[in-house]
């Protein structure tokens, strides 16, 4: 993979040269992993480090600094911009126990969302679609094999609050509709809310319903897939009232 370095100043670039360095070892042994554990046969052209702001407004109009773009992962290494942004995602709610986790989410934290755009590229999933189950299990998967179990648990809890406190809102659809456009509330929250449920959806199937056995939650996702998809993968997986 290419590393290229997007940002407008040299100055702007220093601050984060060493983040980006711990980042580029982390995801190397990263890689090692899947290709040990999750068939990674193939891999992005290149990462570009950037700021939020050129993650956002320049190089796209998504509202998180951090996507798979034509082969090519955008993503900021700014640790406090990120802390920012995903404060932002419980402005309208008084949870002091989210806040504070958020403001002191960790180097490690941040990095397993580089590590899930790279988990999209596992031979795992089908590359016909990026379904609810895939981005749910790219988040569960990298979150699994990064954080310690004491953070894994925590970003788990935390997210199921997420939901709760937001499912009037922006819940009402299936999970198979991830992405689906939405004029309710804001851009940030109708997008995260998606990948939240997703993962606590993958959470659930692998930790409850096959007692922590990722490699029979995949398999079965291949057999629905190999099986020409004829009903919905909620069906098959029978999660169509899993968040009612």
């Amino acid at each position: 993979m290419k590393q290229i370095y997007a940002f407008e100043t040299k100055e702007e670039y220093g601050r984060y040269q060493e983040v980006i360095e711990r980042f580029n070892k982390k995801l190397e042994d990263y890689q090692r992993l899947l290709e040990d554990n999750y068939p990674l046969t193939t891999l992005p052209k290149g990462v570009v480090w950037t700021s939020e702001d050129l993650a956002t407004t320049l190089f796209s109009d998504v509202p998180i600094p951090a996507y798979t773009d034509r082969d090519v992962i955008y993503i900021s290494p700014d640790l406090e911009a990120w802390r920012k942004l995903l404060i932002r995602q419980v402005d309208a709610y008084d949870i002091p126990e989210i806040k504070e986790f958020y403001e002191n989410c960790s180097e490690d934290y941040l990095f397993t969302i580089l590590a899930h755009e790279l988990t999209h590229y596992s031979g795992a999933f089908s590359k016909e679609d990026n379904n609810w189950f895939e981005e749910g299990m790219c988040d569960y998967l990298s979150r699994k094999l990064v954080l310690e179990e004491r953070e894994f648990k925590e970003i788990t809890n935390i997210e199921l609050v997420l939901v709760e406190v937001h499912k009037e809102r922006y819940g009402g659809h299936s999970l198979e509709d991830f992405g689906r456009p939405s004029d309710q509330g804001t851009i940030l929250i109708n997008r995260m809310f998606d990948f939240w449920r997703s993962y606590l959806a993958v959470e659930f199937l692998v930790e409850v319903r096959a007692s922590n056995d990722v490699e029979m939650i995949l398999n079965e996702y291949k057999n629905w897939d190999r099986e020409g998809r004829v009903i919905p993968l909620t069906e098959h997986f029978e999660m169509e009232d899993f968040f009612n």
